[in-house]
C-alpha cells in the first residue's frame, strides 16, 4: 500500500524507539515538572514539529544533501550546539528572584510555553543526527519499486511522529502529576531549572561531537 511494506513491523519498531528514554523524554519530563502538563505538552509538540521538519526535508532530499555535504553538516551542527549551550547557560545561571519575577508577570506563562515549544523544535531541527535517523530508518519500509517514494516516506514519517506525540503527551501528564509537590517548592524549582539548563548544555555538547559519515 502506497509503496510501504512491513507496516506492522514499522509500528512495533517505532513504538519501541518512542518508549526508550532519551534526551527528548528528559526534556519533556523536566518541563512537565517545572510547568505542569501544559509545559510538557508544549515541549512534546515542539519536539514533534522539529521531527516533522526533518521528515519533510528528507522527503524532498534536503536531508540527504545535509549528510552528503560536510560543510552543510558542520554549519548545522555548530549552529545547533551554540543555540543549545546558550539557552542552557541562561537557565543554568537563573537566580531565584528572576524566576519569582517571571512567575508574577501576567504574560509570562504564555511567553514561557512558546519558548518551551521553540526550544524543543529547534533542539531537533538543528540536530543533524535526527536527519540521519530518519534517512536510515524510514527507507527500510519503502519498496524499491514504489511509484511515489517521497509520499511513502512522508506517510511513514507522519505515522511515526503522531505515535511519538501521543506517547510524549502521556509522559507529560504522568510527569506533571508526579511532580506536583516539586512545583510548590521554590528551591526545588530553582534546581529543576538548573537541571534543565544542564541537560540543554549536554545536548549542545553532544551535537558538537557528532561526526559526519
Amino acid at each position: 500500500m502506497f509503496g510501504i511494506h512491513d507496516l506492522p513491523l514499522f509500528l512495533v519498531s517505532g513504538l519501541l524507539l518512542n518508549v526508550t528514554p532519551g534526551p527528548d523524554t528528559a526534556y519533556i519530563v523536566g518541563r512537565s515538572a517545572q510547568l505542569g502538563w501544559r509545559g510538557g505538552a508544549a515541549a512534546a509538540f515542539g519536539i514533534s514539529a522539529g521531527c516533522l521538519v526533518h521528515v519533510l526535508a528528507s522527503a524532498i532530499g534536503l536531508s540527504a544533501l545535509l549528510t552528503a555535504s560536510a560543510t552543510a553538516f558542520t554549519v548545522v551542527k555548530w549552529a545547533g550546539a551554540a543555540y543549545l549551550v546558550s539557552i542552557g547557560l541562561v537557565q543554568l545561571l537563573a537566580r531565584r528572584k528572576d524566576m519569582a519575577a517571571a512567575s508574577t508577570a501576567t504574560a509570562a506563562p504564555v511567553v514561557l510555553l512558546r519558548q518551551v515549544f521553540w526550544q524543543g523544535a529547534l533542539t531537533n531541527v538543528l540536530n543533524p543526527k535526527v536527519a540521519m535517523f530518519f534517512l536510515a530508518f524510514l527507507p527500510q519500509f519503502v519498496a524499491a519499486d514504489a511509484p511515489h517514494k517521497a509520499f511513502a516516506f512522508l506517510l511513514l514519517g507522519t505515522i511515526f511522529i503522531v505515535n511519538s506525540t501521543l506517547w510524549c503527551l502521556g509522559v507529560a501528564v504522568a510527569a506533571a502529576r508526579a511532580a506536583r509537590g516539586v512545583r510548590r517548592s521554590s528551591d526545588a524549582m530553582l534546581w529543576l531549572n538548573r537541571a534543565i539548563g544542564g541537560l540543554l548544555i549536554y545536548l549542545g555538547v553532544r551535537i558538537a561531537m557528532i561526526e559526519a559519515r
